[in-house]
């Protein structure tokens, strides 16, 4: 793994989260541990309305997460209630924590890789509908990220648990001074919680 992402996640805290939040993050941790009892593949799809922030964010650090916790058969992936594009923000703030990033094409809707390891497949990044044909159909999680999601959501076809964790939305900053601190520290803040349900994961 990049030394400087296994330097923020050594540095990331989790004892200042919550009970509230732990509340939240548990059915999330059931999940996995109950898949992992029974030999499954994990499938987990982090779902927001335009697939453009919070969700990629979630869905490249629980892969990293995984990785770095050792828990195998993860497969992250992530969507929306419709398709726009991952904002530029989003790429530029991981490529500052320490991730490869390269963008694949120069449409409106760009194709990102991800990398968080020279030898671990790249994770893929466009924004997407949440049962685009590149999503699991069937036997994942999808974890709502926003409220709006949450609430046009109330059914997620093909998803064997439907777990909300909300995280405020970081475009409320954009064009604003505070945009890139904004930025880096919801990255940080999806990372801490991520970082709490993998340590909790028994494998």
């Amino acid at each position: 793994m990049n030394l400087k992402i296994k330097e923020i996640i050594a540095q990331l805290s989790t004892e200042n989260i919550s009970e509230e939040r732990r509340n939240i993050l548990q059915p999330l941790v059931e999940f996995i541990q109950n898949k992992i009892s029974k030999n499954e593949e994990i499938r987990l799809n982090f779902i927001c309305t335009h697939n453009s922030r919070r969700s990629h964010l979630s869905q490249i650090w629980a892969q990293t997460m995984a990785r770095f916790f050792g828990v195998k058969n993860v497969f992250c992936y992530s969507g929306g209630t419709e398709a726009t594009a991952m904002f530029p923000k989003v790429a530029e703030t991981l490529q500052n924590q320490g991730f490869e990033i390269l963008k694949l094409s120069e449409t409106e809707n760009p194709v990102y890789a991800v990398k968080f390891a020279e030898n671990e497949h790249a994770i893929i990044c466009f924004s997407k509908k949440y049962n685009d044909d590149f999503n699991p159909k069937s036997n994942f999680a999808a974890i709502l990220t926003c409220d709006s999601a949450d609430e046009n959501c109330p059914i997620v076809y093909g998803a064997e648990a439907r777990i909300p964790i909300k995280y405020k939305d970081p475009k409320s900053s954009d064009g604003t001074l505070e945009m890139n601190e904004t930025y880096f520290n919801r990255s940080l803040e999806i990372a801490t919680e991520l970082k709490f349900v993998f340590e909790n994961i028994k494998i």
